[in-house]
């Protein structure tokens, strides 16, 4: 069974994370956010070594990622150690890759694209992990953290939409 595949526990391993971070203390959570950060780059690294890379994965790993900074902001949000528009903020990329996946889904014309990772998006998941890291240690000002993932999360989604959009045409010259 797919699931049973390493990659894919690993993935999953970020579930269980996301729910120990509730309870978990200060430094329970660095450890926490360390771990998923660590378990985020071993999941997609072991299934290209191994060629164990499978379609599920594919699904599993960006949905256990969204989970996790889900649960780790939403748990500051109600510690009051983030805002809830910085939070918005730090989830743009997420909200936008949501609403673009469900319009993907919805037209006709873009049914057929295929939805993958891209290198902006990887880079938004890293800055976000950075920022729950900082909020976890204490740093003030966020400010920083929260633009920096502001302005990759533009960028990250001005390259999907390309992307989709570029395929899109690419299909219908076939």
């Amino acid at each position: 069974m797919e699931l049973r595949r390493l990659p894919n526990v690993l993935s999953l391993s970020r579930l269980l994370l996301a729910v120990l971070f509730v309870p978990a203390g200060r430094g329970a959570r660095v450890a926490l956010i360390c771990i998923a950060a660590a378990t985020d780059f071993l999941d997609g690294w072991l299934a290209r070594q191994t060629n164990a890379a499978t379609r599920w994965g594919a699904l599993v790993d960006p949905i256990a990622d969204r989970i996790f900074v889900l649960v780790a902001l939403v748990t500051y949000v109600l510690n009051g150690e983030l805002s809830p528009g910085a939070t918005l903020l730090l989830l743009a990329r997420d909200i936008a890759t949501a609403v673009g996946f469900l319009v993907a889904r919805a037209m006709p014309s873009l049914r057929a694209v295929e939805l993958k990772a891209r290198f902006p998006g990887k880079v938004v998941t890293v800055l976000q992990l950075v920022t729950l890291l900082a909020v976890a240690v204490g740093v003030r000002p966020l400010t920083p953290f929260i633009a920096l993932v502001g302005l990759a999360s533009a960028i990250a989604i001005a390259d999907y939409t390309h992307a989709i959009w570029r395929a899109r045409d690419d299909r219908k010259e076939v």
